[in-house]
C-alpha cells in the first residue's frame, strides 16, 4: 500500500450503528485507502438513543498511541481526518501530532471536520472552541464545517450567503485552502438547505453552490460520511466542483435509502433511533460509483 493511500481517522466509534469511524472508515476503504483508526470515544451505540455505555480516550491515552506508532516507524500518513472529539486536551495532543506530521511530510492533507454543535448549540464542552479557533485551523487544509461551526470558528454572523463566504475568506487567510460548509439553512426558502464551497490557493479562487432538499428527520453518521466522502474526491478528481457534486449525491442517497427503509420497518409509526441508523453496507454501489444527482452551481 503506497503512503499516498494512507488515511488517519481520529474521531468517535460505536458498537452498534454508523457513526465516526464506522461512518467514515468504509467508503475511504471502499475506495483502496488503508484506513488505520484512533477511536476518540468507544461507545455501545450513538448518544441520541439517549443512553448509552462506553468510553472516553484521555490525551495520555492517545499519546501512547501515537508513541507506539512512533517507535515503530508507523506515521506515514499522507491524509489525516478529524470528527468528534471530546475533550480540549485530546484535540490539542492531535492538534500537537498533526503539527510533527507536517513538519516530516509537507504534502499531508488533513481534513477537520469540527465537531462542535449544530443548530446553535454546542454538544462538546465550550473549552474545545478556542482549540479549534487558535490551533487547530491553521494546521488545516480543509474544512467542513456546519453553520453554526463556521461562526464558531470565524466569531462572525453567518446569516446570510454573503456572510458565508467572508468567514470562509477569514478562513482562507489562516491558510486553508478548502472549506466547505457541510449543511445551513440560510435563506428564506425552508424546503432548501445550502450547501457552500470556497477554494484559494496560489492565485486561484472558486466558489460553488449546491442547494439540497431538506428532509423532515434526524439522521446521524451524515456528517462523517459527508467529510470522508469529500476527502475521497478531493483526493480522486483534483476538482472542488466534481468533489462536491459526488460527495452530496452520495450523502442524499444514503439518506434517502435510510429514510425509506426505516418507513417500512416502523409500519407507519415513527421510526426508532435504531430504524434510522444508516443504510451504509447497502449503499456501497453509490458510494463507490456516485450518480450525480445535484449540481454545483458556480459563484
Amino acid at each position: 500500500m503506497s503512503a499516498d493511500k494512507r488515511v488517519l481517522s481520529i474521531q468517535s466509534t460505536v458498537v452498534f450503528g454508523y457513526v465516526g469511524n464506522k461512518s467514515g472508515a468504509f467508503p475511504l476503504q471502499l475506495h483502496g485507502y488503508d484506513v488505520s483508526t484512533i477511536n476518540s470515544v468507544q461507545f455501545s451505540n450513538h448518544t441520541g438513543y439517549g443512553k448509552w455505555k462506553g468510553q472516553v480516550l484521555n490525551a495520555s491515552e492517545a499519546a501512547d498511541l501515537f508513541e507506539g506508532l512512533r517507535i515503530n516507524n508507523l506515521l506515514h500518513f499522507n491524509h489525516v481526518l478529524t470528527g468528534y472529539i471530546g475533550s480540549d486536551s485530546f484535540l490539542k495532543k492531535v492538534g500537537e501530532e498533526v503539527g510533527k506530521m507536517k513538519a516530516k511530510n509537507p504534502n499531508l492533507i488533513y481534513l477537520c471536520d469540527p465537531v462542535m454543535g449544530d443548530n446553535g448549540k454546542l454538544y462538546v464542552s465550550e473549552t474545545l472552541v478556542p482549540v479549534y479557533q487558535n490551533e487547530i485551523v491553521e494546521l488545516a487544509d480543509i474544512i467542513v464545517p456546519n453553520q453554526f461551526e463556521l461562526g464558531l470558528l470565524t466569531k462572525l454572523p453567518i446569516t446570510t450567503e454573503t456572510e458565508a463566504f467572508t468567514a470562509m475568506q477569514k478562513l482562507h487567510d489562516r491558510g486553508v485552502s478548502t472549506v466547505v460548509l457541510s449543511s445551513s439553512n440560510i435563506g428564506n426558502n425552508k424546503e432548501q438547505m445550502l450547501c457552500l464551497a470556497s477554494y484559494k490557493k496560489g492565485g486561484v479562487s472558486k466558489r460553488y453552490r449546491i442547494n439540497i432538499p431538506y428532509m423532515n428527520a434526524i439522521f446521524v453518521g451524515t456528517g462523517d460520511l459527508f467529510a470522508a466522502s469529500l476527502l475521497v474526491w478531493l483526493d480522486k478528481d483534483k476538482n472542488l466542483k466534481s468533489a462536491l457534486e459526488k460527495t452530496v449525491s452520495v450523502v442524499q442517497k444514503v439518506i434517502k435509502r435510510t429514510y425509506e427503509h426505516a418507513k417500512s420497518l416502523a409500519g407507519g409509526e415513527v421510526p426508532t433511533m435504531e430504524q434510522m441508523e444508516l443504510q451504509l453496507v447497502q449503499s456501497k454501489h453509490d458510494i463507490e460509483n456516485p450518480q450525480v444527482t445535484f449540481q454545483a452551481e458556480e459563484i
